[in-house]
């Protein structure tokens, strides 16, 4: 698998130093993913966490072959402390069946690790994070990356993808391609799972998401 420490993605914009914030994000030193779960737990890099329930942090083995990066954590994910356990995660354990890919040996994570949202009602309603927010959480999902070393990235939805790639990255126009990132990792995206349950036409989504994990499959399966 690909291996290094350097710097894995290209260069974003990054947070200015919050005040009064009481938890380091990772440095450049190899930290194991219990040391970083229980850090972030702590994190006080942008406002977020004030109304969430908690930090929801990525699950999986440590030497898995292929990561996802999610947006951020829903409603459910915040409550359950687990990410992709809501709506959206049973879709994403569909898709993952059906091309192929088990999900038991996948990491699953976001790019946001703490729920943003507006009320309505008694409803909680998904707020999409800006720039800053996703910048500010860089370091974390860098950081899991660093430690597992995995073989793919793929991204889920355009938070993700251009929290990777950068602002330019369009899902719909470069969906199940591959890059290899400077690190040797080979990275893709796809749309979010919960985009197929927001679709006219759920049927064609889901099978266009099973596709492109297709792809990711296919690419796991090749020659390192």
């Amino acid at each position: 698998m690909p291996g290094g420490q350097a710097e894995l993605f290209p260069p974003a914009e990054r947070p200015p130093v919050i005040d009064g914030a009481t938890a380091p994000v990772p440095g450049s030193e190899g930290l194991d993913l219990e040391t970083l779960r229980a850090r972030a737990a702590e994190c006080r890099a942008c406002d977020l966490y004030e109304r969430a329930t908690q930090v929801v942090f990525g699950e999986g083995p440590e030497d898995a072959e292929l990561v996802l990066i999610g947006e951020q954590p829903g409603d459910k994910e915040d409550l359950a402390g687990h990410p992709f356990v809501g709506p959206a995660g049973d879709v994403l354990d569909r898709a993952l069946e059906e091309a192929g890919i088990d999900r038991s040996v996948t990491y699953v994570t976001n790019a946001v690790k703490h729920f943003k949202w507006k009320p309505a009602g008694k409803v909680r309603l998904h707020q999409k994070p800006n720039a800053r927010e996703v910048a500010a959480c860089r370091p974390w999902w860098e950081a899991e990356i660093a430690a597992i070393r995995p073989s793919v990235v793929c991204c889920l939805g355009a938070t993700a993808a251009q929290a990777v790639f950068g602002s330019d990255y369009r899902v719909t126009r470069e969906r199940g391609t591959f890059r290899e990132l400077p690190d040797g990792t080979w990275a893709t995206a796809t749309i979010h799972p919960s985009a197929v349950l927001r679709s006219n036409d759920r049927e064609e989504a889901f099978a266009g998401l099973v596709a492109d994990l297709r792809l990711v499959a296919e690419r796991l399966s090749g020659p390192r």
